[in-house]
């Protein structure tokens, strides 16, 4: 993972030590660490008079200055970081993409293109919205997996990794390769699979076991039926009982023009704050 690129998409609320947490974590990486600061700005409210097209607007005259307030708020807070980094002493930088919430994908999606991995910092669970827009933006518009619930400095050690020979489970393994070759055990758990050779195979997990042995990493297979439990708390449960520090899965779902849907196991696993998750699309 040396010499990769970690962004952070945070908001001008995200505490202090969430920033240094992982500052430090990336110090130790040799990762450089590239912060998003998400700005919503202002709702522009306004009246109408008149029937249009022919009536006129109106909007309020303290708009401009409420405007700039939001505007130096942003700044201060990207001054504060660029700060706290520099404390740290990590390769660093940050950027402030402020905008109306319809466009957080846009900006996210446009930083996340050119870095190896996205964290979401946990505060932005409190302005869903923005939460939402930032995940579709890592997951939807670049190639990059997105870790949530991750927990600076804590030592990756075993990784559960739900397999289903999707595309986006295959995406997700590779992405997470650095992370599987550094893990002292990885776990492939497969559920309800179908062994067939136009699903998952007459032994599913045995091929991308073969293929992660390959690279090194120390590989246990096992398949597991859900019993009529919802597959996410299938995943929940096995991760916890193998002692994963980490589960990678597939993120399932479509990107569609106003908003991203996100499939019931992806919503589920996205929600849940427990087990620290490596998604990608």
């Amino acid at each position: 993972m040396n010499n990769t690129t970690t962004l952070l998409l945070m908001n001008g609320d995200t505490p202090d030590g969430v920033i240094s947490d992982l500052a430090e974590a990336s110090l130790q990486n040799q990762t450089h660490l590239s912060c998003l600061i998400l700005g919503v700005g202002p709702e522009l409210p306004m009246s109408t008079y008149g029937i249009p097209p022919y009536g006129t607007l109106n909007v309020p005259e303290d708009w401009g200055d409420r405007l700039e307030i939001a505007h130096q708020k942003q700044s201060k807070r990207v001054q504060q970081v660029e700060q706290i980094l520099a404390h740290s002493n990590v390769s660093g930088d940050v950027q402030s993409a402020f905008c109306v919430n319809s466009e957080i994908r846009h900006h996210v999606g446009h930083k996340a293109r050119i870095s190896d991995i996205a964290h979401i910092a946990p505060n932005l669970r409190d302005a869903p919205e923005e939460w939402r827009e930032a995940a579709h933006g890592v997951l939807f518009q670049s190639p990059i997996g997105l870790i949530l619930n991750g927990k600076s400095g804590v030592p990756i050690k075993r990784i559960f990794v739900a397999w289903d020979s999707s595309k986006s489970a295959s995406r997700a393994a590779h992405v997470a390769l650095p992370y599987l070759k550094a893990a002292d055990e990885v776990v492939i758990g497969c559920f309800d699979p179908v062994t067939t050779a136009v699903a998952d195979g007459a032994d599913p997990g045995t091929g991308l076991a073969a293929w992660l042995s390959h690279h090194g990493c120390k590989v246990t297979v096992s398949q597991f039926p859900s019993g009529g439990e919802e597959i996410a708390q299938c995943i929940q449960d096995r991760a916890k009982e193998s002692g994963a520090d980490l589960v990678v899965m597939g993120a399932y779902g479509h990107a569609r023009m106003l908003q991203a849907v996100f499939g019931g196991t992806t919503r589920s696993m996205i929600k849940q704050t427990d087990l620290p998750v490596l998604l990608a699309h």
